[in-house]
């Protein structure tokens, strides 16, 4: 199975409620355990990003605060607020597929784990194979947005 791919179905279902396209599934053992997308404008909940809506439900079906063992795979590099919520739930490896250089909390803005101090730092891999599609995605997605407020 392509985790990624089951993230972009996500983040297709979050754009389809006039959220920002973003998804996310957590693997344990080969197998997802959880998946969520951008819930912040279906919620009216700033925090309710695809990483966070995730981690709860994953937290939730193991009974457990930490998420030792898990994979995280998401379409767009975490924000400072997912990579540190992803570190306090200690997950193993983040994979995402394209940067966010103005929001991106990992390796394109605030580079939260490049703090020597913070509790956990999880493996972060780039699936550039899939960044173009997240791109396309994200751009096509503000410019229909930018097109509806121009009307």
């Amino acid at each position: 199975m392509n985790f990624m791919n089951q993230a972009f179905l996500l983040a297709k279902k979050a754009q389809s409620h006039g959220d920002v396209p973003i998804g996310v599934v957590i693997v344990r053992d080969g197998k997802i355990i959880a998946r969520g997308e951008n819930r912040v404008q279906k919620s009216k909940n700033p925090t309710l990003h695809a990483e966070i809506v995730a981690i709860n439900k994953a937290c939730k079906k193991l009974n457990a605060k930490f998420l030792d063992g898990c994979d995280l795979y998401v379409t767009l590099e975490p924000c400072s607020m997912c990579a540190t919520a992803i570190s306090f739930a200690r997950i193993k490896n983040i994979y995402f597929a394209a940067c966010d250089e103005k929001g991106g909390g990992i390796t394109s803005n605030a580079k939260i784990f490049e703090n020597d101090k913070h509790l956990w730092k999880p493996n972060v891999i780039q699936m550039q194979e899939h960044a173009d599609k997240s791109t396309k995605m994200l751009k096509d997605f503000f410019e229909n947005l930018r097109n509806k407020k121009g009307k």
